[in-house]
């Protein structure tokens, strides 16, 4: 928690930056919150200074934990600079922007201070490849056992190294998510935009947020520039190891591992295959062909990487093609990706188990294995995805059985609304579509999709690993208790 607290302490001066720059007071609650940060963290890390070992459980409650300090802590300069009228929307917009969901519940965000908005965009770029990663990424924390700390945090079914030291990994990871980064700031400021809305449309497209600083959203930006975001969008959704073996595999095997990566390929061929039956689906809605395929590209990217950016509202379109984009936030990005959702790797392994059972049942004798990539997926792997299916039906219904009980609207709303947040996408139809936002929502409603948000970030059990009694039990008690 400490260094969670040092980090956003450091993270919060962006902020302050930019409100030196556009001579604005309110970066002065930045900085009065970055300084108790600053001065929080220390204590904690000075009062606990003995070396951890992290297994499982304590990987994950320290991740679940540090999620929600970074939010809590990160919302409150929304109120204190008077930008947020309301700490439970803060704390909504917070989480929304570091779980990289991009929901809002403000009604107009132009009225913000660039302080606000810049800090709004930030906290996707920190949330899309993790915090913890990143701090593994610079930090050389000891214990050996901090690859429970990044499987915590980790997008899919599971988290490799790919290189022996678990440092060197996050290093590489976060290199290429650097690099990505500024190659689609600098094509933007290429293509004519304003550097401010570049930098932080960068920032939500690198996280797969979808935070815009016009309350218009893309829609008043030119084709090039949506194109050069539909393209980065698409690509940040990719898994990362593919980059890594192919832009930094020292042989010609890691080459072509990159291109086995079933993964990707069922990824990219879903995207087609959306992209042409929706831009055929909406042909009329348009002044041409091209515009709709460009429009449907923008929003199937955005979509499937759960980023949510929009450029047109597609709360209007053909049935078909509203009922292809819910689908499709079901099925999210790459695993390894800053993208949300189920995850591409577990469809495909859902889809694997099936075709399996329903070959046993055919021949009983039959000795078959789940295959990716030419490499046999083991038992846990495959108990993992169908137990993750199981928790998220029963989060995702409970969630909106709680909803209908406390809040009015809808049932589309409703169930777009869990489906957006607990996917990390943002819109989702109706009252929450393309045009509308959160607001609306009571209190209690809002806390609810919060916890959809971090449970759908992080992979849902660290977050219920945080409501079983026994990991707040001391170990001598628990031994005394057995």
């Amino acid at each position: 928690m400490g260094l969670i607290l040092q980090f956003e302490a450091a993270f919060l001066l962006l902020p302050c930056a930019t409100a030196l720059i556009y001579r604005e007071t309110e970066g002065l609650a930045y900085l009065a919150v970055a300084a108790v940060c600053a001065l929080l963290g220390t204590l904690l890390v000075y009062l606990n200074r003995n070396d951890e070992t992290y297994y499982t459980k304590e990987g994950f409650t320290a991740v679940a934990l540090s999620w929600i300090v970074l939010s809590v802590f990160g919302a409150a300069p929304f109120v204190l600079s008077g930008d947020v009228a309301s700490y439970t929307d803060a704390l909504f917009e917070t989480i929304s922007g570091f779980t990289t969901t991009g929901a809002s519940a403000l009604t107009s965000v132009e009225d913000l201070s660039h302080a606000s908005l810049i800090w709004r965009s930030f906290t996707h770029w920190v949330g899309g490849m993790g915090v913890i990663v990143f701090i593994l990424a610079i930090m050389p924390m000891t214990g050996g056992y901090n690859m429970h700390l990044m499987k915590a945090e980790s997008p899919g079914p599971s988290v490799g190294k790919l290189v022996p030291k678990i440092r060197q990994t996050a290093m590489i990871l976060y290199g290429i998510y650097f690099a990505m980064t500024v190659i689609e700031c600098i094509l933007l400021l290429i293509a004519g935009m304003a550097p401010f809305d570049a930098l932080c449309l960068t920032f939500g497209t690198a996280g797969t947020g979808g935070f815009a600083v016009k309350n218009s959203g893309l829609f008043e930006y030119t084709m090039l520039q949506q194109g050069i975001i539909t393209f980065f969008m698409i690509a940040f959704g990719v898994n990362f190891n593919f980059y890594y073996y192919l832009l930094l595999g020292k042989t010609w095997e890691a080459k072509k591992q990159a291109f086995r990566m079933s993964e990707v390929k069922a990824y990219l061929g879903i995207i087609l295959f959306c992209i042409l039956t929706i831009a055929w689906n909406i042909r009329g809605y348009f002044g041409s062909f091209f515009e709709a395929i460009h429009h449907s590209a923008f929003q199937v990217g955005s979509i499937i990487t759960t980023t949510g950016y929009a450029t047109a509202d597609f709360n209007l379109w053909p049935q078909y093609s509203r009922n292809l984009l819910v689908l499709i936030m079901f099925i999210g990005a790459c695993a390894g990706s800053t993208g949300g959702g189920i995850k591409v790797s577990r469809v495909l392994i859902l889809f694997k188990s099936a075709r399996q059972e329903v070959l046993h049942f055919i021949h009983p004798r039959r000795v078959s294995v789940i295959k990716l990539d030419g490499k046999a997926v083991d038992k846990e792997t495959v108990r993992g995805v169908n137990v993750y299916l199981a928790a998220y039906i029963l989060i995702f219904v409970f969630s909106i059985v709680l909803i209908t009980l406390f809040d009015k609207g809808s049932l589309e709303t409703i169930i777009t609304a869990v489906v957006a947040t607990f996917n990390n996408i943002g819109p989702g139809l109706d009252a929450v579509g393309a045009t509308g936002n959160y607001n609306a929502f009571l209190p209690v409603t809002k806390y609810i999709l919060m916890f959809d948000m971090l449970a759908g970030r992080l992979e849902i059990f660290p977050m219920l690993v945080i409501f079983v009694p026994s990991i707040w039990v001391p170990e001598r008690r628990r031994k005394n208790r057995g």
